[in-house]
């Protein structure tokens, strides 16, 4: 006898239950989706492919921006806080990430950017597929070892990096604990932690200090390791991407805590995951570098990017009349916005809004992206595959589901791979 699906209000119930998730509902309206996407084999395996063939693409980058430094500058227009993360610590950049995916309507997949800072989604990943697998039997989790990946990874990172290894690792997670929104997925990691037996300590950049013995601090207790979920953007200068935008009240760098740690990670006293590099690699430049200095990659990379990178470049070396003109065809993202935020879909936003737009966009700060039109489901939805990146390796997938560009609000659903 099969199990007969969850409705969504059990679905709620349950992921209320795991503490990990506090409210199912946003503004009223189903945050997930309880019917699962079921997702050929095949097509599993060619995002993961895509997804760590960008990732080897972006290692390229950061490698030939180790090599020419001038571009820190003249191309991605870095701040003097950007350019001392970028420094202290190239190239290491990876520790784990999400690519967002896309089938295309001719058929190909379309890669819009790789989140190496901050990503989000896991707590959705790991809960949602074992509550609905029951009812479709025969189908494979394809998230199941994300946790351990990700405690495997910072393990190895410690264990090549600290002067000398610890036999147990003291880890420290810094967010904006300010901000709610992500206090589920802090909980999350916590317990992955504190599940191989490790030390968890829970804080923000502003309540780390020195140790005597070199070691960073976080509310005094020391920590090995200190996985940021703190944007790389925030710990630097934080200035507008637009001209008639009113300056942010904390725009100072964190000048402070960045000492700190870089310090101690200098020493080989403290790991930072994900990096500092990835100041750079999250910044949307890159993907106009790709093309633009196509050069610089191997010809293996220069494939990837044909085939999987929507064609990107700096918004100031198209003519804004030319981009006023041909809106729909476009896409205008800051080079630190996030899905929702500094993000323009051209065919989406009003004629009048564009020029807006283009007219007080601050010079260097934008990149204008080739607009791809994804496959729709029968609804009009699109798919958006967010494929975790871990170490270099696929290790799982994050899918949400959304009727035009994805935005806060896009359903987080299941999936499950089919033999």
């Amino acid at each position: 006898m099969s199990t007969p699906p969850l409705t969504y209000e059990a679905l709620a119930e349950h992921l209320v239950r795991t503490g990990l998730v506090t409210d199912p509902w946003l503004e009223g309206a189903p945050r997930f989706r309880a019917e699962p996407l079921l997702l050929p084999r095949e097509r599993q395996a060619a995002l993961f492919r895509a997804a760590e063939d960008v990732a080897s693409a972006y290692h390229e980058l950061v490698l030939a921006c180790a090599a020419s430094p001038e571009v820190l500058d003249d191309f991605f227009g870095l701040t003097p806080g950007q350019k001392l993360m970028w420094q202290a610590s190239q190239p290491f950049w990876h520790g784990f990430a999400r690519a967002d995916v896309f089938l295309t309507k001719d058929g190909q997949l379309a890669v819009c950017e790789l989140n190496s800072d901050t990503p989000t989604g896991e707590v959705e990943a790991v809960l949602l597929n074992p509550l609905v697998q029951p009812a479709w039997p025969g189908t494979v989790d394809p998230n199941t070892q994300l946790g351990e990946r990700m405690c495997s990874m910072v393990e190895s990172l410690a264990a090549r990096l600290l002067v000398p290894a610890p036999e147990q690792l003291s880890v420290g997670i810094l967010y904006p604990t300010e901000m709610p929104e992500d206090l589920g997925l802090v909980r999350l990691y916590r317990q992955w932690f504190e599940a191989r037996g490790w030390t968890v300590h829970l804080g923000s950049p502003f309540n780390l200090t020195p140790g005597p013995d070199g070691r960073v601090r976080l509310f005094g207790e020391p920590c090995d390791v200190l996985l940021r979920h703190y944007k790389t953007d925030w710990w630097g200068e934080r200035l507008p991407v637009w001209d008639d935008e009113e300056p942010f009240e904390d725009m100072v760098p964190l000048a402070g805590p960045l000492s700190v740690v870089l310090q101690a990670c200098l020493e080989g006293r403290c790991v930072v995951v994900n990096p500092f590099g990835a100041v750079l690699t999250q910044n949307k430049r890159t993907l106009a570098f790709m093309w633009e200095r196509h050069e610089c990659f191997s010809p293996r990379a220069r494939a990837t990017i044909r085939a999987h990178i929507p064609y990107t470049v700096r918004m100031e070396t198209l003519p804004i009349e030319e981009l006023a003109r041909d809106r729909e065809a476009w896409v205008l993202k800051s080079d630190y916005g996030a899905e929702g935020d500094e993000v323009l879909v051209g065919r989406f936003t009003p004629q009048q809004e564009w020029n807006a737009a283009l007219v007080h966009a601050v010079p260097g700060r934008w990149v204008a992206q080739r607009y791809f039109a994804a496959e729709e489901t029968a609804g009009g939805e699109t798919i958006n595959h967010g494929v975790y990146v871990i170490a270099g390796e696929a290790a799982g997938l994050y899918t949400r589901v959304q009727q035009g560009a994805t935005d806060t609000r896009a359903l987080s659903t299941p999936v499950l791979v089919t033999p």
